[in-house]
């Protein structure tokens, strides 16, 4: 096969005429040419780092709707999966990702459970890394958010960080907000990357003491703007990722976008292609063709180098996106899952108040966490809540609303285990409740709700389907429902889209006034990610990583 147009040369910073020869899979020529279209021929996208499991797809649908925007590669971390099913899990999203034609590339989740402040369906231990390494489709040791075991000398942690080093896979990173000797310390430990710089100072020193950074910009958590004025200066050691990115954004654009608003901004188009193209490849090692002779035939067509519009995808050699039409076809699975939880009592949402608690004014002083726009990290604040019949409530008026988190692995001896309840400010919510079993990285039922009954409702709604998402009013309840482990759907991916973009729209109309109110959600119980967080187990303060008290004595 021979494609015409104009060719991009990242690594020689050019852009010329010619015309690439494909045979077996292979780039088997590239020569100049005077007459072609004015079309451009580039290298693949590679999202540097995402969790498949946030897109509620399974990877082949993922795949069919990554193509589109011209992403051939991902690296992608499954400890979501892994965080409810173990190594079987990872084991099927290998299975199911090799089904299709692209490039997935898993690690060996070094996290699970993210903490022993959980209950996880779930462990991974240093033993079971060491069997995932040795298997050639894994690439490397995922992100290591279990900073305090490398800063403290945790054996466990250090044996999966020393097992990596064994195989040569790199190490990638997580450690929001971890500067000065912290950091150092962290880096030397063998951690290559980061993902959750949400300042351009924090990057800049993780960049200084040799790190790769990685530019974010995900459905919930968004750096972009914080970190793209980095990338004149430090574009060789940097990346694009979106890390979490729900079906409807994921139906709307990928990677390319991100190419399009850093140019855009004035930064050299080579610079950002190396960045979304080049720089992943060669940090992870992956079997992706870089549009040299020899490698394979990984490549895309572009209407231009501002936009960045797919016309074309090719991997392997094979035309999997043309024109407006994914061309990977649908595969058959198995679901696989993990719930045991009984359904709940709205008795079981109520918080008393202590005698010295009462105040005149019927509220209570509380820690409240402080959801952030575009954040994964909160805020601690101390605020008053309503105080109803001896019971902590919501306060729409003040906006402070009240959340849980259900066990939804309750073995039998457990089956009467109160949910954890806490508070939460900037959701928004005027009426009824929010409510997902996709809940980082334990991926217990996480609900918020202006009243008792409704989170209840809400609750058991996800209780019934074993996994979903759902909204509920006075007068309506709707669930996309989540049969794979339950956090991934066994549809296409336009119509859990479209679906997902009807809950998103019923969350708005509840109240909400967040970007994406289900992602942000599903934050909320990731107790690595400072300050306050809410597990199964109580409510948790991520900079000192102990629990804390939900309500303040006077």
């Amino acid at each position: 096969m021979k494609l015409q147009g104009q060719i991009v040369d990242i690594q020689n910073k050019r852009v010329f005429k010619g015309e690439i020869t494909f045979e077996n899979g292979k780039i088997a020529s590239i020569i100049e040419k005077e007459h072609t279209n004015e079309t451009y021929i580039l290298p693949g996208f590679v999202d540097a780092h995402i969790h498949i499991e946030s897109s509620m797809l399974v990877p082949s649908e993922f795949a069919r709707l990554a193509v589109t925007h011209g992403t051939v590669a991902t690296v992608s971390d499954p400890h979501e999966i892994a965080n409810v099913l173990g190594v079987e899990g990872v084991e099927f999203m290998i299975d199911n990702g090799k089904k299709v034609p692209f490039k997935f590339n898993f690690g060996a989740p070094s996290c699970v459970p993210a903490t022993t402040f959980e209950s996880a369906g779930a462990v991974i231990d240093s033993d079971a890394v060491k069997l995932l390494l040795e298997n050639p489709d894994i690439k490397y040791l995922t992100e290591m958010m279990n900073y305090p075991g490398v800063l403290f000398d945790d054996a466990e942690v250090l044996k999966k960080i020393d097992w990596a080093k064994k195989y040569g896979k790199p190490v990638d990173g997580h450690a929001p907000g971890l500067r000065g000797d912290a950091i150092t310390k962290y880096i030397n430990a063998g951690i290559t990357t980061d993902h959750e710089c949400f300042t351009y100072e924090e990057a800049l020193e993780k960049l200084q003491k040799g790190m790769k950074i990685l530019i974010r910009e995900g459905s919930a958590a968004k750096n972009f703007d914080a970190l793209i004025d980095l990338v004149p200066e430090y574009f060789e050691n940097m990346m694009f990722c979106s890390d979490d990115k729900h079906p409807d954004d994921l139906i709307i654009n990928h990677i390319n976008k991100l190419c399009a608003r850093a140019v855009e901004k004035g930064i050299d188009v080579f610079k950002v292609l190396q960045m979304a193209c080049f720089n992943p490849v060669k940090h992870y090692n992956l079997e992706v063709g870089l549009l040299q002779v020899g490698d394979a035939a990984d490549c895309i067509v572009v209407e231009d180098l501002t936009n960045f519009k797919t016309l074309q995808t090719f991997i392997n050699g094979e035309l999997v996106f043309n024109n407006g039409e994914s061309l990977i076809k649908p595969v058959s699975f198995k679901n696989l899952n993990n719930f045991n939880c009984n359904k709940k009592e709205v008795s079981d949402f109520r918080v008393a108040s202590s005698s010295t608690l009462r105040l005149r004014s019927g509220q209570a002083k509380i820690r409240v966490i402080e959801a952030l726009e575009g954040q994964l990290v909160t805020n601690e604040l101390i605020e008053n809540t309503l105080i109803v019949d001896d019971n902590l409530v919501s306060n729409t008026d003040t906006d402070i609303l009240k959340m849980t988190v259900v066990n939804r692995y309750n073995p039998d001896s457990h089956r009467d285990e109160k949910p954890a309840v806490a508070f939460i400010k900037n959701f928004g919510l005027k009426e009824g409740a929010i409510a997902s079993s996709v809940g980082h990285d334990s991926h217990n039922i996480i609900a918020v709700g202006v009243s008792d009954e409704a989170i209840c409702k809400a609750v058991n709604l996800i209780i019934e389907n074993k996994g979903g998402i759902c909204a509920v009013s006075d007068s309506e309840a709707k669930i996309v429902s989540l049969p794979v482990a339950g956090i991934m759907s066994d549809k296409d991916g336009k119509t859990i889209g479209e679906q997902y973009a009807v809950l998103d729209t019923l969350a708005k109309q509840l109240g909400s006034k967040l970007h994406a109110p289900y992602m942000t959600l599903s934050f909320m119980a990731l107790l690595v990610i400072p300050s306050l967080k809410l597990s199964d187990k109580g409510l948790f303060n991520g900079t000192d990583f102990k629990f804390t008290s939900l309500t303040i004595d006077n």
